[in-house]
């Protein structure tokens, strides 16, 4: 009988192939307190990214390749451990909050907010900790969206604010500070000023993943959260259409410019699916999405359906991934989130937190 040594579960592992990165586990250093008594194996697969769905056919996966290499009893724990990554040059990540990801457009009507909440909730849903800030100072839609209208965050100080909860998500907007009918008639200083109030002054808890739903366009808010919020990456939302390709390729150059990555480009409404017959369409036309990916060497995260189940759900205040969490689009907005995630993941960790602190005084 062969006697299994260390190497030999190691040769077995790399052929275990993550769905996600494409890479196996040993190249991605995600092989953790490797034992071996006897024939009896143990071992940890520790994620960079939140993958809860998959833990399960990840620990047959490296069972089944453990156990073809000659291992005995085999003991596999799999977990995500998400550290902050790095963000612009002389920008620190923010307190409490590990990771910051913009999602964008060009233009408003492509379905931005609905796709913002449902990537929060979808990141959420695979296990890690998720606030959602709603950026839109004119026009916040998030408090609707998560079945908050009217209620009031609290303030246990008088200074900072507490983030509301829903399904699993800490979140901000200043739709909660103000009457649903109030109008914002402020000038950009003002809105700006109101942004980094909500951003800064709210108590987020432990979060791996601040999701930003930013306003449309290309304007005060975009530029002061590209230049004065640390942030991680941006996600660009379109349709497949001409004039909405447009306007997100100006996001995605704006985003450019002032040094934040482009993790991908989500593609909104890329079908029409019959609420009767079932009837798929491209009413909207089709590949917009993947040209615009290939012509700026950026991933398509994923295309989604325009059908009625996604507007009646987001409108009732319970989104589609906390509406349906094992129906098909969910299945589809989860694919993006640990797409995203992974993005996230690749990038280089962000150190500064463990640093020591000099400082000078007096004696």
């Amino acid at each position: 009988m062969t006697m299994i040594t260390e190497a030999t579960l190691l040769d077995a592992l790399k052929t275990c192939i993550d769905s996600d990165t494409g890479r196996d586990y040993v190249t991605m250093k995600a092989v953790r307190d490797l034992k071996l008594d006897g024939a009896s194996v143990s071992l940890t697969i520790c994620l960079p990214y939140p993958a809860l769905s998959r833990h399960a056919a990840i620990a047959s996966q490296v069972e089944a390749a453990l156990r073809a290499a000659g291992a005995g009893a085999v003991a596999v724990r799999v977990e995500s451990r998400i550290e902050a990554h790095t963000v612009q040059r002389g920008l620190t990540p923010l307190p409490g909050v590990k990771n910051i990801i913009a999602v964008a457009s060009g233009k408003g009507g492509v379905g931005k907010s609905t796709t913002a909440v449902n990537l929060a909730l979808a990141l959420a849903a695979e296990g890690a900790r998720v606030g959602l800030l709603d950026a839109d100072i004119y026009g916040p839609s998030q408090p609707l969206m998560l079945g908050l209208q009217g209620s009031k965050p609290e303030s246990p100080d008088g200074k900072s604010i507490l983030p509301m909860r829903a399904h699993g998500l800490q979140a901000m907007s200043i739709g909660f500070l103000i009457d649903a009918e109030q109008p914002m008639v402020w000038r950009g200083p003002m809105v700006v000023q109101a942004l980094m109030q909500l951003l800064n002054d709210t108590r987020w808890d432990d979060l791996d993943y601040l999701v930003i739903d930013l306003p449309p366009g290309t304007g005060d808010i975009q530029l002061t959260l590209s230049q004065k919020v640390p942030v991680t990456g941006a996600v660009i939302v379109t349709t497949p259409q001409d004039i909405a390709l447009l306007d997100a390729r100006k996001g995605l150059k704006m985003f450019e410019k002032v040094g934040v990555p482009v993790i991908g480009v989500v593609e909104n409404m890329a079908t029409h699916v019959c609420s009767n017959c079932g009837h798929i369409e491209p009413i909207f036309g089709e590949g917009g999405g993947a040209r615009m990916a290939g012509e700026y060497g950026v991933e398509l995260l994923g295309q989604l359906p325009l059908e009625m189940a996604i507007r009646l759900s987001t409108d009732a205040g319970k989104p589609t991934v906390a509406a349906e969490p094992h129906g098909a689009t969910a299945a589809i907005y989860q694919a993006i989130a640990r797409k995203v995630a992974v993005r996230v993941g690749e990038r280089a960790k962000d150190f500064s937190a463990r640093m020591p602190k000099i400082v000078i005084q007096n004696t």
